[in-house]
């Protein structure tokens, strides 16, 4: 027993002594390639070993015969552990080096496409990884380059929109001060209805800039979609009598939600008045409420004969008007982008599709956990 301790304590040291040095020599190497890091690693675990087995060999007197055979053999197998590092650390360089290249690819703005051939479980565990990160990044560039072009499209129909009644202000204010104007209470109407229309589309674009910097701040409060869309109906009603269509909401189920009443007043007003004016004559706006599941699903269904499959993805967003006309009555296309905010900020999604005559806006909201008592 005494000899076995002896001998693995002599073993110990001489790898001990070996593999410490080792340790030194990979932290000097750290920074260099890992076929280096590699041999290395192989030089240190064969030298331990001929270490541990000269230290032990020469402990036990071995005759020089033996001493010379045993030496050969960890040498041998030095020689062969060394190979196969080198040749396992040029592949790993290799493929790393494929890796490097092909991700510098998309980083330039292309598409990350793995190298071919076989590699490590770390490496194609790395490839899988910068594949989803290129596709974030190209779904991220798509989301930019919409983006960008709303802007664009906004900035152009903005400058429009603002230009048409400033310039009747302007051609207005000067006939009143030259005093040539036949009928001035005529005049001051439209100065009045002009500078509310402007003060519409600046409320709306400092609502917009609320909900795209994450600002709005909401005050939810228990309510019923009942009363929600009563009252929404109410403020809609002038224009639809205006207007000769007809409102209707008599599928309107008393489920309880939890909404900043004002803001989701705002977002049905936006749809009824949507709706409303792309409604002809004598054609019906029908709102309604039900709940599905943990959801409550408030629609507006209007008679504007639909929107073209093409447009409907676009539908919600910041300063689309399709096809229709870039002059008031149409607004600066701001309604249906300041709807889907306010909706998303309350945990909610809005979605537009096709029905027969029409098209119907459905917003959905999370219900509240229990009916109001």
């Amino acid at each position: 027993m005494w000899d076995m301790l002896l001998i693995a304590l002599f073993a110990f040291l001489g790898a001990a002594a070996v593999g410490l040095l080792g340790a030194v020599a990979l932290r000097a190497v750290r920074h260099r390639s890992v076929a280096v890091s590699l041999t290395i690693v192989a030089a240190v675990a064969v030298t331990a070993m001929l270490a541990g087995t000269l230290a032990v060999a020469q402990a036990m007197f071995l005759s020089a015969h033996d001493l010379t055979v045993v030496t050969t053999v960890v040498a041998m197998a030095a020689v062969v552990s060394l190979a196969t590092a080198l040749l396992l650390g040029r592949w790993v360089v290799a493929r790393s080096r494929e890796l490097a290249l092909a991700a510098r690819s998309f980083g330039d703005g292309g598409s990350f496409a793995a190298p071919d051939g076989a590699s490590t479980a770390e490496l194609a565990a790395l490839s899988r990884e910068l594949a989803a990160t290129s596709d974030r990044l190209a779904a991220s560039r798509e989301r930019e380059r919409a983006l960008e072009t709303s802007r664009r499209e906004l900035v152009a129909w903005i400058s429009h929109d603002l230009r048409t009644p400033l310039a009747g202000l302007r051609a207005m204010s000067e006939a009143l001060e030259d005093g040539v104007v036949q009928d001035p209470e005529r005049y001051f109407r439209q100065i009045r209805t002009e500078v509310d229309r402007l003060n519409s589309m600046v409320g709306d674009l400092f609502e917009l800039s609320r909900i795209h910097a994450g600002t709005l701040a909401l005050t939810p409060t228990r309510m019923s979609v009942y009363d929600l869309i009563g009252e929404a109906i109410a403020g809609a009603d002038p224009l639809a009598r205006e207007q000769g269509v007809r409102l209707v909401g008599d599928s309107v189920e008393s489920v309880p939600v939890e909404v900043d009443g004002k803001e989701m007043t705002r977002v049905l007003a936006n749809l009824l008045v949507n709706a409303i004016r792309r409604t002809p004559a004598d054609g019906t706006v029908a709102v309604a409420a039900e709940r599905r599941e943990e959801w409550v699903v408030l629609s507006v269904t209007d008679g504007c004969g639909g929107i073209p499959e093409e447009d409907l993805p676009r539908v919600f967003d910041t300063g689309w008007r399709g096809t229709q006309a870039r002059t008031p009555p149409a607004g600066a296309g701001l309604g249906l982008a300041i709807v889907r905010g306010i909706v998303e900020a309350h945990a909610g999604h809005a979605d537009v599709r096709n029905v027969t005559g029409g098209c119907r806006f459905e917003v959905t909201l999370p219900a509240a956990a229990a009916p109001l008592g």
